[in-house]
């Protein structure tokens, strides 16, 4: 596969795609048709130099990850929000309108974020450290103990998502997450952009952020086995402390990941591939054709793959378009 710098998420209905300075947001709104808004963004890596840097530049891609992704949510939701009619709004709600007027929006993204990194901190950072604390006392290994730490921390994701998941909403996120994949997988392997070739291309991607969490994670693993702390705040505090470096890490192992097919990152790439298998759901036609929408918003395919792929698709990819002839041909 060719790297072709695009990348995404999904949202409501819908999915957000990113080329460089410019992302579109594909959405199927409740009527069937789809709308897609292109927005332009510098991203923090380019508007000051040390965000850029390698090791650095994976926090700061993060947060406008962060940023993005809750102001393509909200966009998304605001058709279905219109859709549910012209309700009365709460005394509250008048409360909100009343003294943030125009910036309300804005402050409901900024508490939403806010939060949404205190429950994943008591989730993922607090919670295992706490459970791993009370095993402490049968056994007393520092290096055993961040190793049930991390355990348990994977334990605790896989769960969450396993309970989320249970919801219908979520279910469809994660098939439109699918689609995003699938887009990207299609373009990469020199496939036109369709939905029969899209529909037949892998819903796994190395670059994905699900991957990212799981790099996070292991990582976590090694370097709380070396970095040791007795007092049990200062345990906690340390793994706030050293995520950043730990973010930056796995962030450059997941962007040489996405431009690599060296059989050893390949392998290493597994852990992450298999978790998605939790987040990424085969989607139907009508999702494959929101993510065609969003990708051919802000991304040329036609030049990408004429430049990368002057031959034709790859070896994978001439497999793959088989199997569209065929699915289409049924």
């Amino acid at each position: 596969m060719k790297y072709s710098g695009i990348g995404g998420q999904a949202v409501i209905e819908g999915i957000m795609m990113r080329n460089g300075r410019k992302y579109s947001v594909g959405v199927r709104k409740p009527d069937g048709e789809i709308c897609v808004d292109v927005k332009d963004r510098i991203p923090l890596t380019e508007r000051w130099k040390i965000a850029g840097l390698p090791f650095i530049r994976g926090t700061f891609s993060f947060a406008e990850s962060l940023i993005v992704g809750m102001s393509t949510l909200m966009y998304s939701a605001s058709f279905y929000e219109d859709d549910e009619g012209e309700a009365e709004p709460g005394r509250f709600e008048k409360w909100l309108e009343k003294t943030f007027g125009d910036k309300l929006d804005k402050v409901i993204m900024t508490v939403s974020m806010v939060f949404s990194v205190v429950l994943a901190m008591v989730l993922f950072m607090w919670l295992p450290l706490a459970i791993a604390g009370l095993i402490r006392k049968l056994m007393p290994s520092d290096t055993v103990m961040a190793l049930i730490e991390g355990v348990l921390r994977v334990a605790i994701f896989i769960l969450y998502i396993k309970l989320v998941s249970h919801t219908e909403d979520i279910r469809r996120t994660f098939m439109y997450h699918g689609a995003e994949h699938k887009c990207i997988n299609c373009i990469e392997h020199g496939l036109p952009l369709c939905v029969d070739n899209v529909a037949v291309s892998s819903k796994e991607h190395k670059r994905c952020g699900t991957s990212f969490i799981v790099i996070v994670m292991i990582i976590g693993i090694l370097f709380f086995m070396v970095i040791r702390v007795q007092n049990p705040l200062m345990r906690f505090l340390s793994r706030i402390v050293l995520l950043p470096v730990i973010a930056g890490v796995s962030y450059e192992f997941l962007r040489l990941a996405g431009r690599s097919d060296n059989p050893v990152v390949n392998a290493l790439s597994r852990p992450g591939m298999w978790m998605q298998a939790l987040t990424t759901y085969e989607p139907d036609d009508s999702m494959i054709e929101v993510a065609i929408a969003a990708v051919n918003a802000v991304f040329d395919w036609k030049v990408y793959q004429a430049e990368n792929f002057p031959d034709g698709p790859d070896e994978l990819g001439c497999r793959l378009l088989q199997k569209a002839q065929e699915r289409n041909c049924a």
